[in-house]
């Protein structure tokens, strides 16, 4: 038998859970809390494990926002392009962020430092445009504080 992707107590989890309704979404869970997202390896162990169809599967992770299907950086950026922030400019940020680090949304620099991810709402419509960073709120940013922002993180 092979060599499990999954760490001996993300295994003991699954086996715990293997047999509860509603297991599925939080076994997704737990592997990208480990794995950080949900890689299509991941997503195959997953389905043998639980004896689930990869397409039940890849259905609940793309689905659900909360899942990532890529990679994400050293730093994950998040920016906000819920109605309050879309409309002070969170779009601005973004492109922002491609000039500066040529981050794409969903995308990774190439050192793999930063990940860019767009979001709904973080909850700080008062602070418009926002930006994350590994949950750690900027708020009210302007194309000039970027740069400034990022550098906190190099």
């Amino acid at each position: 038998m092979s060599q499990s992707l999954f760490s001996d107590d993300l295994l003991s989890f699954i086996e715990e859970w293997k047999n509860k309704p509603g297991n599925l979404i939080m076994v997704l869970h737990r592997v990208q809390s480990e794995i950080g997202y949900i890689s299509r390896e991941a997503a195959d162990e997953v389905s043998r494990l639980l004896d689930v169809p990869l397409a039940t599967i890849w259905g609940v992770v793309t689905f659900y926002h909360f899942f990532k299907l890529n990679k994400p950086g050293k730093y994950n950026i998040q920016v906000c392009l819920g109605t309050a922030c879309y409309l002070k400019g969170g779009d601005m940020i973004i492109e922002e962020l491609g000039v500066q680090k040529g981050l794409d949304i969903d995308g990774l620099t190439e050192d793999g430092k930063f990940s860019l991810q767009a979001v709904r709402c973080v909850g700080c419509c008062g602070l418009a445009p926002v930006m994350t960073i590994d949950g750690e709120v900027f708020g009210k940013v302007t194309k000039n504080q970027i740069a400034g922002i990022l550098d906190k993180f190099e």
